[in-house]
């Protein structure tokens, strides 16, 4: 019984780092790429009205300001995370008889 909890806490706390994280990393990504495109010339106006755009999305989520809005965007896909980590050990653990 204990191997079984402390593999659903180990399970548990990496689905929900990877989870919180995967967000960061695709917004930080999305932002990079469309810096990258502002960056060539002649798409200057581009790069900024989307950076503009992604920003005032975050900050709508943020209650003004786009890094609360990453980090409440985070929050809830880790909760999303932990609840479908969840919800398989529990499947699992019924299908096998555990």
């Amino acid at each position: 019984m204990i191997g079984i909890l402390s593999d659903l806490f180990s399970c548990l706390l990496l689905t929900t780092f990877v989870s919180f994280v995967a967000p960061i990393v695709g917004i930080g990504t999305i932002l990079g790429v469309i810096y990258a495109v502002g960056s060539i010339p002649g798409c200057a106006a581009v790069g900024h009205i989307g950076i503009d755009l992604i920003l005032g999305f975050l900050a709508v989520f943020g209650e003004g300001l786009p890094i609360d809005g990453i980090i409440t965007i985070a929050l809830a896909w880790a909760f999303v995370g932990a609840l479908f980590e969840l919800f398989s050990f529990c499947i699992y653990q019924t299908w096998h008889g555990n």
